[in-house]
């Protein structure tokens, strides 16, 4: 990396949050000193954790450093209620030597785990030379509006010595609302029979969670979302930009709930990958799996759970046949329900997925984030309260598709035709760059097509619904024009991706619709 980069990266954080007053927090003998640093970034909640009011941690709260477990406790302790905003930068390794009970009005602690019970609007991030939590799990029970960012958990076991938190490097369970994980790193050194349990487990009535940029490797179970196939009142997680590596099963288990999971990189999924099951709904989008087995599907249990799939990659992956307890989705899945998301999101490619994610993903990476054009960017800051966003139908790619997706629209300066067309609007309205102009069926379903004179490879078209008519496109097929063959299909306008495909003519295919569609831009890129 260059000196210029790691300035930019440097002042792009620095600039994030104003300096704050941080006190700093012996361990348990409550001597404090006053400093002076500027709080790092915390960039933008995503996903789920964006609904049902936002998550915003501690933001506005107090800052204090930590450097034991002990003091994490007695800064949440000391807080003048179990609601008050607090921001925690850990340093330093957090392990059971360094980690006791607190007590006090506002919390709820143990000597065994960083416990955050029965408290709201919290804040843990590592800062400084980082922070290891080791052989020690973060839990999280009955408590909302939680953050937990740029820390590392490994080896947390349920059995042997020492134990903790069940075996589960980070642990949400009995009405948790709004948590929002990013850019942690969570590591086992084996299975359950190393004594090693979860990496990532919610239960018992969980919702509105979102892991992001996170890592997860070398353990027998990635995560669950539901204890038992009764346990199904855990919902609307978000899983995205993470790399599994190295994980036998879970990645994750999903009974009941919905749960969209895009834009991860998973290699070497030994025995089973997303395993939707006990009526689960999962969206699969734009993910990219390798060297693996099985990795979507229901698995060991004839409980039905379903999926919808859009643009993910299968390297070298191979698929068990179809028995009493075993449902693959391959080996050419296909989706078997639709899930609409709620809140914006924006896709990579499937094919840039790995090295995104590899310069992101994690602890100490500096809080990058995809820019969306297959290279990272360091986030610009600002406030952790989400931008309230509009529910949209359910598309393949973001839900609310901005004027630009990068790189050259080309459509412009290209060719279009179609089905028939209703009276005063054109073919050529779907490529003139303005949304004022649009081309409508002469019903409510028909198809437009882009064409070129020579063969050219796109991968991703948007699709933008004049005003007045946003929503009214359901079901869809996008088709290579050249051969008929059907590239993607969905619900919902919106950016949809797939696989690169050289052609010289694309059509947008509209099979049903709750009005006349107006398609203002038929927008395609490479």
């Amino acid at each position: 990396m260059s000196h210029t980069v790691r300035n930019r990266r440097r002042l792009a954080l620095r600039a994030s949050v104003a300096a704050l007053a941080t006190t700093v927090v012996g361990a348990g003998i409550g001597i404090a000193l006053s400093t002076t640093e500027a709080s790092a970034a915390t960039g933008g909640v995503t996903g789920f954790a964006t609904q049902n009011g936002g998550t915003t941690g501690g933001a506005g709260g107090q800052t204090v450093r930590a450097t034991t477990g002990t003091a994490i406790h007695a800064a949440l302790c000391n807080r003048a209620s179990s609601s008050t905003p607090i921001i925690i930068q850990v340093e330093g390794t957090i392990n059971h030597g360094n980690t006791t009970k607190v007590s006090g009005s506002s919390c709820n602690t143990a000597a065994d785990k960083i416990e955050l019970k029965e408290i709201s609007n919290v804040t843990i991030i590592g800062v400084g030379g980082g922070a290891v939590f080791d052989q020690l799990g973060i839990h999280i029970r009955d408590s909302s509006n939680i953050i937990i960012q740029n820390v590392t958990v490994r080896n947390v076991k349920k059995s042997g010595s020492p134990t903790s938190n069940g075996g589960d490097a980070i642990g949400m369970e009995s009405t948790v609302r709004n948590v929002w994980v990013d850019h942690v790193s969570l590591e086992a050194s084996g299975g359950e029979s190393a004594g090693y349990d979860g990496l990532f487990d919610l239960k018992d009535d969980v919702q509105y969670v979102t892991l992001s940029y996170s890592t997860l490797k070398n353990s027998g179970r990635g995560g669950l979302i539901g204890s038992s196939e009764s346990d199904r009142g855990n919902s609307y997680i978000t899983f995205h930009h993470n790399s599994y590596t190295n994980i036998d099963s879970r990645t994750p288990l999903l009974r009941g709930g919905i749960a969209h999971i895009y834009n991860n990189s998973y290699v070497s999924l030994n025995e089973s990958g997303i395993n939707s099951r006990a009526g689960a709904r999962a969206r699969i989008d734009n993910n990219y799996f390798k060297n693996s087995k099985d990795v979507i599907g229901t698995f060991y249990t004839s409980e039905a759970g379903y999926w919808q799939v859009n643009g993910n990659i299968f390297d070298n992956v191979t698929w068990s046949p179809k028995g009493t307890d075993t449902n693959p989705a391959g080996p050419n899945p296909t989706s078997n329900t639709s899930v609409s998301i709620p809140y914006s999101f924006a896709l990579d490619p499937a094919s840039c997925v790995p090295d995104v994610v590899s310069r992101t993903a994690g602890a100490n990476k500096g809080l990058q984030v995809s820019d969306g054009s297959c290279t990272p960017t360091t986030p610009t800051g600002g406030p952790t309260t989400p931008t309230p966003t509009s529910p949209r139908p359910s598309s393949p790619g973001p839900s609310s598709p901005g004027p630009t997706q990068g790189g050259t629209n080309l459509s412009i300066g290209a060719g279009s035709d179609g089905s028939s067309k209703a009276d005063g609007t054109s073919y050529g309205n779907v490529r003139d760059g303005s949304m004022s102009t649009y081309w409508s069926p002469s019903g409510t379903t028909g198809s437009i097509s882009i064409k070129w004179g020579s063969a050219t490879a796109i991968t991703r078209i948007n699709i933008r619904e004049a005003s007045g008519a946003t929503g009214y496109i359901r079901n869809w097929r996008v088709l290579n024009g050249d051969t008929g063959a059907v590239l993607a299909s969905g619900t919902g306008a919106g950016v949809i991706t797939f696989t690169r495909t050289s052609l010289k003519k694309v059509t947008f295919e509209i099979t049903s619709a709750t009005g006349t569609p107006r398609v203002a831009e038929f927008e395609t890129y490479a």
